[in-house]
């Protein structure tokens, strides 16, 4: 397998210079021969003459429409390849580079850069890129950050969408600020009862997939859209709420399993208030363990002033 490593963000927003002093590492680069992908050209250029260990060979992607499986075939046969470094276009899509490479490259590590002063402008204004830009990293590097940095909106920014990254903030003299912000909830997790509000069940969806020792044997009561699925067990159905991430057409179900005794009373797509015990069980439709409420009630209740619910604020 051919490592890649995968370098997102805006244009401008540091990832040249970041990949440039990665490459200048000799303990990072010690002659592999390395193919950079350069999906985008901002200001900063690059300075082959400074890589550490040399034998990297600049390979430019000017469209998005180039990013094909073909592309890639036709290169690898000409050239013999250790690795890969991208450097990808913040206006493109990461499904494009996706369903483009080669079966044996594998993403050994994800990293996002990008300018703390700018980036709030792009969640406001290019909410779905950003979005994009976050789902899948195993870093968040924000540049730039002084003492007027909202870094409390800059962890939350990726905490809505990305709950494994880690998130380093850096000054301009390279120094790092270390991410101790605390994830605050707006529900009380140690309550006799859980009681979660409809603005904040996305909030809670994720922390209790993430989080679910901290939920065993607890109850929670909470407004639920029922979903009628063979996808759960017999004599359960699927509680949640339709979800938005960035856009209309990223809206989608998610759901957690709900044991309840009149389930075969509950009408599809009808609103209902759960109470509920939580457990941890198998279920298909978390491919693998997820939370398992067992339903001490299940009654029909009107339906939430919005029926959305966001990931991202």
């Amino acid at each position: 397998m051919i490592p890649v490593y995968l370098f997102t963000g805006f244009l401008d927003g540091g990832k040249t210079s970041f990949i440039q002093e990665t490459l200048e590492d000799p303990d990072f680069n010690t002659g592999e021969k390395t193919l950079l992908l350069l999906c985008e050209e901002g200001e900063a250029e690059y300075e082959p003459q400074n890589f550490a260990g040399g034998n990297v060979t600049i390979l430019p992607v000017e469209n998005e429409e180039d990013l094909k499986p073909q592309f890639f075939k036709d290169y690898m046969k000409k050239h013999r390849v250790d690795r890969v470094l991208i450097e990808y276009n913040g206006m493109w899509k990461i499904e494009s580079l996706y369903n483009a490479i080669p079966n044996d490259w594998k993403f050994y590590q994800i990293i996002t850069v990008a300018d703390s002063r700018t980036f709030p402008s792009y969640l406001s204004n290019m909410r779905q890129l950003a979005v994009d830009k976050l789902q899948d990293p195993e870093m968040v590097l924000f540049n730039h950050v002084d003492d007027s940095t909202d870094k409390a909106l800059l962890h939350r920014s990726v905490r809505m969408v990305n709950r494994r990254a880690g998130i380093i903030f850096e000054r301009l003299d390279g120094s790092i600020d270390r991410d101790d912000i605390v994830d605050e909830l707006p529900f009380d997790k140690t309550a006799d009862v859980i009681k979660i509000a409809d603005e904040d069940f996305g909030l809670w969806y994720l922390d209790v997939l993430d989080n679910i020792k901290d939920y065993i044997d607890k109850t929670v009561e909470f407004t639920a859209y029922v979903c009628q699925t063979d996808k759960v067990p017999k004599g359960c159905f699927a509680a949640g709420r339709f979800c938005m991430t960035c856009c209309a057409e990223d809206i989608t179900f998610t759901g957690l399993v709900c044991e309840a005794k009149n389930v075969a009373e509950l009408e599809h797509r009808s609103w209902v208030k759960v109470h509920a015990k939580i457990a941890e069980r198998k279920a298909e439709i978390y491919e693998g363990k997820g939370p398992w409420l067992v339903a001490d009630s299940v009654t029909p209740t009107e339906q939430p002033k919005d029926e959305l619910v966001y990931f991202m604020n």
